[in-house]
């Protein structure tokens, strides 16, 4: 099944299949080793190339799974990993799902007190780090004294173990632990936008349930080759990068490289990439630049988004330069991908696309009571499924919070329309309340970037004595232009004249760069309180 084709068919008749007993590293990457089968090419950034297969990455992660069982890490104990996009990540993730142990991918750009956070929140037993983490490390490992043992990958280091001579020495045999689809096999942070991140623990069921993402959405095929630009730490790369292409036995290309627009889109070329994920960011700004008009992107056949919804004239302009569309999808932290654009279903642009197979999605209304069509609500997942966190790690008044009668609330709003498509209107505590109006942000957002000044933008309520509230616009806007009152006051003409007039930015702020979250998620609380 290549992709999802008659949706209601698929949708009515899916079935997660979740076994009783599953471990990805033994179901999944040991059962693909058994067949000639690439698994990643990875660039460095010195352009070094390495091309593996399941094979070897079979091997890798017996050789960490009986390094940490040496050590005495053992099932259930929770382990830190702080390393940037090598294909070390994987081997290491890999042999403590075979260990039964829980993994926390870490992202490198997390300082001192971030770890701190996670490694007493988790009571994490070992940290695993490269060079671009291990001074954050340094710095935080007086203060979590239950961290025992920390393993240096590149070379010796002083206080540390070293990666490379431990699994030197270490076994290629491993009997995978026979855990149960209810065992916990991630802790995966939440961005944390008002407060401590919360730490969603995922089973090893939510490591098979990443199939069915890859199959449907990401539209997997034999031969295709993969390119997730997300970067590790983050659950979008849980999803994207390891579970759901390998469950597909999907060879990735993985960059060690950041974002450089001409270099992006020459190795799109380079490479064969046929199925592209990227960040709504980086899309946003290749659509601005020269370089996409250029480029050649004749082997992409599939191009997907998620993180926040992207903005309709940028998913226009990609299929106008090169006739890709864009199937824009929204998921959490705490789940997979929950609504989707799919191929094969009409894609309306703005959408958030329809509920994915397996999830019941409703907008519900303060009572619970599902919304009528264009009627804006909560976002809430009915039923335990497979693929949604078993719980906030050591907060139960968290998890409590969010679960009701059954259902998970998201914390995000939309609206249904009369043919089943889900609209999202923005964060429960993001929508701008206006002389009446529900002014959702993110509708605002997409009116601005049209106009051709403006890279990013960012909407948020001004409180006013006579309206509430209005809306206020930060934006960010391109090299050839500069901030003034007159582009301000262009830019309002221009959302007054494509939007509701209530509807239009009366106060605009130009900033740098928009605050966000470690994930690249809009820091809206952040602007609320400028």
């Amino acid at each position: 099944m290549a992709n999802i084709g008659d949706y209601e068919k698929t949708y009515a008749d899916f079935d997660w299949e979740t076994p009783e007993r599953f471990n990805f590293g033994r179901d999944v990457v040991d059962r693909w080793a058994a067949q000639d089968r690439g698994a990643m090419v990875w660039l460095g950034t010195s352009g070094e190339e390495r091309r593996l297969d399941f094979a070897q990455f079979s091997v890798l992660s017996n050789r960490l799974a009986n390094v940490a069982r040496e050590m005495g890490v053992g099932r259930g104990d929770r382990v830190m990993v702080l390393l940037d996009k090598i294909p070390e990540w994987h081997a290491i993730m890999t042999g403590l799902l075979k260990l039964g142990a829980v993994a926390i991918p870490c992202a490198p750009q997390l300082r001192s007190g971030d770890l701190k956070f996670r490694a007493e929140h988790s009571g994490s037993v070992a940290m695993i780090s490269g060079p671009e983490g291990v001074e954050a490390v340094e710095s935080m490992r007086g203060d979590a004294p239950g961290l025992r043992h920390f393993v240096f990958l590149g070379g010796e280091r002083d206080g540390w173990e070293s990666y490379e001579t431990l699994m030197e020495g270490a076994s290629e045999d491993f009997t995978a632990e026979d855990t149960a689809a209810d065992d916990g096999a991630f802790i995966l942070y939440t961005s944390g936008t008002t407060k401590n991140p919360k730490g969603a623990l995922h089973t090893h069921g939510y490591t098979h349930a990443a199939w069915m993402q890859a199959r449907y959405w990401l539209d997997l095929k034999e031969g295709d080759r993969l390119w997730c630009t997300s970067g590790t730490g983050w659950a979008k790369s849980t999803w994207n990068i390891f579970l759901g292409p390998w469950s597909q036995g999907t060879e990735i290309f993985f960059h060690e490289g950041g974002f450089d627009p001409a270099e992006r889109l020459d190795l799109i070329d380079r490479y064969d990439i046929s199925v592209l994920c990227q960040a709504p960011t980086e899309y946003r700004l290749l659509a601005k630049t020269p370089e996409l008009e250029r480029a050649n992107l004749a082997s992409i056949r599939h191009a997907v988004s998620a993180g926040e919804p992207l903005n309709p004239p940028v998913i226009e302009r990609w299929k106008e330069l090169h006739g890709l569309t864009i199937y824009d999808g929204y998921g959490q932290t705490e789940n997979t991908l929950l609504v989707g654009n799919y191929p094969g279903l009409e894609v309306r642009s703005g959408s958030m696309g329809k509920p994915s197979p397996g999830c019941d999605m409703r907008i519900i209304d303060n009572e619970g009571t599902e919304c009528p069509p264009d009627e804006p609500g909560d976002i809430a997942l009915f039923g335990r499924i497979p693929a949604l966190f078993k719980e906030y790690w050591e907060q139960p008044d968290a998890t409590e919070t969010v679960f009701h009668d059954g259902h998970y609330l998201t914390g995000d709003r939309a609206y249904r329309d009369a043919d089943g498509f889900l609209w999202f209107v923005g964060r429960s505590d993001d929508v701008i309340l206006s002389s009446g109006y529900r002014i959702g942000p993110f509708e605002v957002e997409s009116i601005i970037i049209e106009h051709p000044a403006v890279v990013e933008s960012a909407v948020v309520p001004l409180p006013d004595e006579d309206r509430g509230s209005v809306v206020k616009a930060f934006i960010v806007v391109g090299e050839n232009y500069e901030p003034s009152e007159d582009l301000a006051k262009e830019i309002q003409d221009y959302c007054k004249e494509n939007t509701a007039p209530y509807k239009y930015p009366r106060s605009i702020e130009f900033i740098d760069d928009l605050p966000k979250t470690r994930s690249g998620k809009i820091r809206r609380v952040e602007l609320r309180q400028e």
